[in-house]
C-alpha cells in the first residue's frame, strides 16, 4: 500500500494514523480514541473535569502515581472514525481546555482493531 500523504500527512499524528492502516487496522470503522489531559493538582483537574462534563463529554480521573511526580490524569472517550482532520481539531480543542484549567495536553490513543481472516473465521464459529 502506498501512503496517501492528504490522508496520513507527514507529522505525529499522520504517521500513527499510518501505521495503523499499515497494520490491518480498519479505520473506516469507529473506534474509542481516548485524549489525555495531564495537571499537578487535584483541584485543577477536577474543574477541567467538570468542564467536560459539562460538555457532554464521557471521561475518567485519576492519580497517576507512577509518574516522577503526582499527576492527575483526564481521559476523554470520543467514539469516532480515526480520521487526521477531525483529531487535529479535537487536539486543539482539548490543548485550549488544557491550558484553560492550567494542565497539559498529553495526546491520544486506542486499541487497534486487526482481524485476520483466519481470526475472525475461527472467531465466527465459536
Amino acid at each position: 500500500m502506498t501512503r496517501d500523504f492528504d490522508q496520513f500527512p507527514d507529522d505525529e499524528n499522520g504517521n500513527v494514523l499510518w501505521q495503523m492502516a499499515e497494520d490491518g487496522d480498519d479505520l473506516t470503522e469507529a473506534h474509542e480514541i481516548e485524549f489525555s489531559i495531564a495537571f499537578q493538582t487535584e483541584e485543577q483537574a477536577q474543574k477541567c473535569a467538570l468542564y467536560l462534563l459539562k460538555e457532554e463529554q464521557k471521561i475518567s480521573l485519576f492519580e497517576d502515581e507512577e509518574a516522577d511526580t503526582v499527576e492527575w490524569i483526564i481521559t476523554i472517550y470520543v467514539y469516532m472514525e480515526p480520521e487526521y482532520s477531525d483529531i487535529v481539531d479535537l487536539e486543539e480543542w482539548f490543548t485550549k481546555i488544557a491550558t484553560q484549567y492550567g494542565g497539559e495536553y498529553d495526546g491520544w490513543g486506542c486499541m487497534a482493531y486487526v482481524y485476520e481472516d483466519e481470526d475472525w473465521e475461527n472467531e465466527v464459529k465459536s
